[in-house]
C-alpha cells in the first residue's frame, strides 16, 4: 500500500503505485496517476488530468496539473505527462495544456529541475535537462534534451530551445536557440559552441570539430540564414550532429538569435 501520511488528502479515483510516499498536507486529486517510487514532499498539490512516471522525487509546496495561465481556457479536460527519475525541486508549477495546441504539457525524464522553476501550458521538456531556479517557459515553448537553463532564464512563448544547448543566468529568450550553443543577455545572443558540456557528453573530436566549422558558418561568417543553411548542407551528409542542427533550423519559426 502507498505510504501516505495521516493529514494527507487523496481522492478516491487517484491511482497510485504500491510504493509511492505522500506527505503531511499534500493533495492528490482524482485523475492523478503517480508511478512506483515516487516519493511526494509536504503541501504539494497534484491535480487535473496528471500522470507521473516513475522514482520521481517531489519536494515541498510544489504545484502541478493546475489549469493552465491562458484566458481561453474554458475547463477542457487537457493533461500534464512527466516522466522518470525527474527531480522536482519545491515550488515549481507545471500546468496542463490546451485545446488550441497538443493539449497536454510534457517532461520527459531524468531532469533535474530547481526552485521555483514556471512551465507553462503545452511545452514540450526532453530528458536531462537542467533547470536552475525561477527559469521560466511560457506556453508552446519546446527545450530539447540536455539543455541548462541559468537561473531566472525567461523563454518567450512559442519559443525552441535546442538539444545541448547552455543560458547563462537571467537570460530572456524571444527566439530560437538551435542545438549546441550557448546563449545569454537580454536578449539572449550567443557566445559560442557549448563545447566544454559536448566533451562532457562524450562527443567525439571529430564531432566538436564539425560542429565548430557549423557554428563559424551559422554566426561568424556574415551569412543570412538560407546562405548559411545551404553552406551546412555538405556538412550535415557527413555528420549526424550537423544535420540535427540543420534540422532545427528548418523548424525555427521565429527565427534564430543573432
Amino acid at each position: 500500500m502507498p505510504n501516505i501520511h495521516p493529514t494527507a488528502l487523496v481522492a478516491a479515483g487517484a491511482t497510485l503505485a504500491d510504493d509511492v510516499a505522500v506527505g503531511p498536507y499534500s493533495i492528490i486529486g482524482e485523475h492523478v496517476e503517480i508511478g512506483a517510487g515516487t516519493t511526494v514532499g509536504a503541501h504539494a498539490v497534484i491535480t487535473g488530468h496528471t500522470t507521473i512516471g516513475a522514482h520521481n522525487q517531489i519536494f515541498h509546496f510544489v504545484s502541478l496539473g493546475e489549469v493552465p495561465q491562458d484566458k481561453k481556457y474554458a475547463g477542457e479536460p487537457t493533461r500534464l505527462e512527466i516522466g522518470d527519475h525527474n527531480v522536482i525541486r519545491e515550488f515549481c508549477t507545471f500546468n496542463t495544456g490546451t485545446v488550441q495546441d497538443r493539449g497536454a504539457t510534457t517532461i520527459g525524464s531524468h531532469n533535474w529541475i530547481m526552485a521555483y522553476v514556471h512551465i507553462a501550458h503545452d511545452c514540450v521538456v526532453g530528458d536531462h535537462t537542467i533547470f536552475a531556479n525561477n527559469a521560466s517557459l511560457a506556453g508552446h515553448v519546446e527545450v530539447g534534451d540536455w539543455a541548462i537553463l541559468g537561473g531566472f532564464t525567461g523563454v518567450h512563448q512559442f519559443c525552441k530551445v535546442g538539444a545541448h544547448v547552455m543560458t547563462g543566468v537571467s537570460s530572456v529568450v524571444f527566439k530560437d536557440i538551435p542545438p549546441f550553443v550557448m546563449a545569454s543577455g537580454h536578449p539572449a545572443a550567443p557566445h559560442g559552441l557549448n563545447g566544454e558540456g559536448l566533451k562532457r557528453r562524450g562527443f567525439s573530436a571529430e564531432s566538436l570539430a564539425a560542429l565548430k566549422r557549423a557554428y563559424k558558418i551559422l554566426y561568424r561568417e556574415g551569412n543570412t540564414l538560407a546562405e548559411a543553411q545551404a553552406k551546412l548542407a555538405p556538412e550535415a551528409a557527413q555528420h549526424a550532429e550537423v544535420q540535427q542542427l540543420l534540422d532545427f533550423l528548418a523548424r525555427a519559426e521565429r527565427g534564430i538569435i543573432r
